[in-house]
C-alpha cells in the first residue's frame, strides 16, 4: 500500500518530501510577438495568482516558451497567439478555477495590449493534477508542513 501524503514531511536523505499548493504556470508565446516581454508577463501573471489568495508567493513556479515552429489556421499571413497553461491540484471549485484563469487572460491582454496590427489569440488553460500522484521535495531549510 502507498504512504498517506496528505500531511507528513519525511526526511530522504538531504531531501524533505511536503506536500504542496502548486501551481505551475506554462506560458507559450509566438516568435511573431518581437517586443514581448515574457519576464514582465510571467512577474505579472505570478502577481495576479498570488493576489488570489490561493497560492503562496513561494510555490509559485511560471517559466515562459517562446516558438519558433507554430501555425495558426492555415494562412502564413501575421498570426499570433500567446497560450498560459497553469496546473493545479485537483479538489478546487469550478468558481475559483474560472477566477483563476479570467485573472491571468486579464494580466495577458495587459501585457499584449501594444499588438494592434497582428491577429493575436490569447488563451488560458487551467488543468488539474491529481493531488494523490503529485510529489514534491524542498531543501531542508526551506521545507514547511503545510495543513
Amino acid at each position: 500500500m502507498g504512504r498517506d501524503r496528505t500531511n507528513w514531511c519525511q526526511p530522504i536523505a538531504t531531501l524533505h518530501f511536503i506536500k504542496s499548493t502548486m501551481p505551475h504556470l506554462t506560458l507559450e508565446y509566438t516568435d511573431s510577438l518581437p517586443q514581448f516581454n515574457a519576464g514582465e508577463t510571467l512577474a505579472a501573471l505570478n502577481k495576479s495568482l498570488v493576489a488570489s489568495g490561493h497560492f503562496d508567493e513561494i510555490d509559485v513556479k511560471s517559466r515562459a516558451i517562446r516558438l519558433t515552429t507554430y501555425l495558426v489556421g492555415t494562412s502564413t499571413d501575421s498570426h499570433a497567439f500567446i497560450h498560459a497553461k497553469l496546473a493545479i491540484l485537483s479538489g478546487r471549485s469550478i468558481q475559483i478555477r474560472q477566477a483563476l484563469s479570467e485573472s491571468l487572460l486579464h494580466a495577458l491582454q495587459a501585457s499584449s495590449s501594444k499588438y494592434t496590427d497582428t491577429h493575436l489569440q490569447i488563451c488560458v488553460e487551467v488543468q488539474e493534477i491529481e493531488r494523490e500522484t503529485y510529489s514534491k521535495s524542498t531543501s531542508p531549510n526551506t521545507a514547511k508542513e503545510e495543513t
